[in-house]
C-alpha cells in the first residue's frame, strides 16, 4: 500500500542538536510530490528510531534506513527547511516533529471507507490507522447483507447516508474500496459531502474537480513493477530458486 508514516509521541531526547527544541517554521514554497512520498518513509524510520531512544542521526544513516541516497535525503529535507548540524547530524525528535507538521499529522483525520468487501473489511479492521491518527469514523456499503453489521466497533451504513454522516463526523479522507463500476458514483458522493482527499483502491481512474486530491493504489500494477525488477536480475536471481523481491522493493507496496 501506499506509503505509510506515523504519529509518534516524542520521547525525551536529551540535549538537542539545535539551539531550539521547537521545529523550524516550514517554508511556504511547494514541496514536490515525490519528496512528500519520501517524507512519509523518513517519518516511519524516524519513529522507529525514537522508539529505540536514538537521539541524533546522520544523513547517511537515515538515508540508508529509508532506502535512498544521502544527497537525495538532504535535498528532500531542504524543501522543508531542515538541515543537520555538521558533525552531529539531525536531532531525531525535532526532525520527527517537523516532518509530522509538513505532512499534516499534528491533527487527527476522520476517515470514511466505502466498500467493505474482502479488501475493505481488512482495511476497516486494521488498528494501525487509528494509532497513526487516521481513525475510521464511518463505513458504507450498498449490500443489504453488510449494512447494519459492525467492523471494529463502527457500524456499516448504506451509501445513501454518505452526505449526512460525513458532514456530521467531520470526515476529511475518503477511501474507495468498491468494484470499479461503482467507484465514480461513490467518489462523487464523497466529494459532494465535502471530502477533499480520496484514496482509491478501485481498479479505475476517478474524475474529480479541482481542489480534490486522489491517490490511487493498484496492487496489481505494483506487482507488475516488482516482476519487472525480478526479470531484470536475470535467471537464478529470483523466483523459486532466488531471494525474491528485495526489502526496498517490497516496501513500495506494503510500506
Amino acid at each position: 500500500m501506499t506509503v505509510d508514516g506515523g504519529v509518534p509521541r516524542p520521547v525525551a531526547a536529551g540535549a538537542p542538536a539545535t539551539p531550539d527544541d521547537a521545529p523550524a517554521p516550514v517554508p511556504a514554497r511547494r514541496v514536490p510530490d515525490a519528496t512528500v512520498a519520501r517524507l512519509a518513509v523518513y517519518l516511519r524510520v524516524l519513529t522507529e528510531m525514537l522508539a529505540r531512544g536514538v537521539r541524533t542521526v546522520s544523513s547517511e544513516v537515515l538515508a540508508e534506513a529509508a532506502g535512498v541516497n544521502a544527497a537525495k535525503l538532504r535535498k528532500d529535507l531542504s524543501h522543508i527547511g531542515s538541515s543537520g548540524v555538521r558533525g552531529v547530524g539531525y536531532d531525531v525528535s525535532r526532525l520527527t516533529a517537523q516532518v509530522e507538521s509538513v505532512l499534516g499529522l499534528t491533527r487527527s483525520h476522520a476517515v470514511a471507507l466505502v466498500g467493505v468487501g474482502n479488501l475493505g473489511h481488512a482495511l476497516a479492521g486494521y488498528g494501525g490507522f487509528a494509532a497513526r491518527g487516521f481513525g475510521v469514523a464511518a463505513l458504507f456499503d450498498v449490500d443489504p447483507a453488510l449494512v447494519g453489521t459492525t467492523i471494529g466497533g463502527v457500524e456499516v451504513l448504506d451509501v445513501a447516508e454518505i452526505p449526512r454522516v460525513c458532514a456530521e463526523r467531520g470526515v476529511t479522507i475518503g477511501v474507495v474500496a468498491t468494484p470499479a463500476v461503482a467507484a465514480q458514483k461513490v467518489c462523487d458522493a464523497l466529494v459532494g459531502a465535502g471530502v477533499r482527499s480520496i484514496l482509491n483502491f478501485a481498479p479505475t481512474v476517478l474524475s474529480v474537480p479541482a481542489g480534490v486530491e486522489v491517490r490511487k493504489v493498484d496492487l496489481a500494477v505494483e506487482m507488475q513493477i516488482l516482476a519487472f525488477h525480478v526479470s531484470r536480475r536475470g535467471p537464478g536471481t529470483g523466483g523459486a530458486t532466488g531471494s525474491g523481491p528485495s526489502a526496498s522493493e517490497t516496501e513500495k507496496v506494503f510500506g
